[in-house]
């Protein structure tokens, strides 16, 4: 597909837009991305300082730290959002974390967290913003993943939580069409963001990629890919938003490619259970007072 950044331009301008997770990776790029073409953004996020810079580079944005976990604080920063740009037309559940967990020796609080802040969060966050994106502009983006489809040893709780948010997803483009509003859910595989590093930079995953001699699921794309992605898909607001761009193909496809992957991490797979199981890796996000 050509890029036509023109067109998007056209059709994003003045939409008001409110993004959560946006202090790093794609939060802070799809913010600085909709903010260039023409979008009033908003965000919300864990790390002030972060938060701050990303902000600034939005032409001031109006920006909130916030815990997604946190109910109240999140309907707060919603209305709080709507107010300074006047309304919601785009609201973009991106907040989470990912760790790896063996489900066998594994340390259940990651299980318990990536629910939380993954799944509890989404829909905190689009409860809030429900009301305010009701309209026949609107439009709710949950970010799944790949990992909601296709499931790969270590990710259980990612793929579990991201599984469940793809529901609520779904199940909001049904719910919010009497008002005319639409909702989307994106599907990422690898993409080069500071969760990617941090989840697969330990010992366990290396050890996993080993064992497979280098045979890679996919190969991390660039962080652009993405961006590209999410921007056309809000612009139309897309059912359903894919990057790369074979992950489309791989959606459907999930019940036949599931038996092969299994297969494929076999050589290495004992070997980085028992290193996951002692290594204790942390939350790819630092947590607020609820933290593991």
């Amino acid at each position: 597909m050509i890029y036509d950044s023109a067109r998007w331009t056209a059709t994003l301008a003045g939409r008001r837009v409110l993004i959560t997770g946006a202090a790093r990776g794609i939060g802070a790029a799809l913010a600085a991305r909709l903010h260039e073409r023409g979008a009033r953004v908003a965000l919300a996020g864990l790390e002030p300082d972060l938060l701050a810079p990303v902000a600034a580079g939005c032409g001031d944005a109006p920006w909130w730290t916030c815990d997604v976990t946190d109910r109240p604080r999140v309907r707060t920063v919603v209305d709080e959002a709507a107010r300074a740009l006047g309304g919601l037309d785009v609201v973009v559940a991106n907040a989470g974390v990912a760790a790896q967990m063996p489900v066998i020796g594994g340390d259940p609080a990651v299980l318990e967290q990536s629910l939380r802040v993954n799944v509890l969060g989404a829909h905190n966050t689009l409860s809030a913003a429900g009301p305010h994106i009701s309209h026949r502009r609107g439009y709710a983006l949950t970010i799944a993943s790949l990992a909601a489809a296709v499931h790969l040893p270590l990710l259980g709780a990612y793929s579990a939580s991201k599984a469940a948010a793809e529901a609520l997803g779904d199940t909001l483009r049904i719910e919010l069409r009497p008002w005319g509003a639409k909702a989307g859910v994106a599907y990422f595989a690898e993409l080069d963001t500071d969760m990617t590093s941090r989840g697969f930079g330990t010992e366990a995953a290396a050890a996993l990629a080993q064992g497979t001699r280098g045979a890679m699921v996919s190969r991390v794309a660039p962080l652009k890919a993405g961006i590209d992605a999410l921007e056309r898909g809000i612009a139309r607001r897309s059912r359903r938003i894919v990057a790369p761009w074979w992950v489309a193909g791989a959606l459907p496809a999930h019940a036949a490619l599931q038996p092969l992957l299994d297969r494929l991490v076999q050589p290495g797979l004992r070997r980085a259970l028992e290193i996951a199981r002692d290594e204790h890796a942390a939350l790819t996000t630092p947590q607020a007072d609820r933290a593991l």
